[in-house]
């Protein structure tokens, strides 16, 4: 499994930036976005920035993160899920629209 972390450009290089998730700093891979300046937010997995996210949703997921290692070390997830606490359960779009025609099976 693939899991994304959040890391913020704190040099930015020719196709690559040092970037850093408040714990570790490596050098990431910007051939998949681009251009990007220095405080940006990626998502970034094994080395390479897939995504430019806002700081709010690199807050969330690295709280979400930090709540998991915390329940695998025998810890609880604490308020890392907040966000989607707050809201619960949603459908995706299409099941929600789907269940609003009446449809209840696939």
């Amino acid at each position: 499994m693939c899991v994304g972390v959040p890391m913020q450009v704190i040099r930015r290089r020719e196709l690559s930036a040092l970037c850093s998730d408040g714990v570790t700093t490596e050098t990431i891979d910007l051939a998949l976005v681009g251009e990007v300046d220095e405080g940006t937010w990626l998502l970034t997995f094994l080395g390479s920035a897939r995504e430019v996210i806002s700081e709010d949703e690199a807050r969330k997921i690295a709280a979400a993160l930090d709540g998991l290692r915390s329940l695998m070390s025998g810890g609880d997830l604490g308020d890392a899920f907040a966000d989607l606490e707050e809201t619960g359960p949603r459908l995706p779009p299409h099941l929600a629209a789907a269940l609003e025609t009446g449809k209840t099976t696939a």
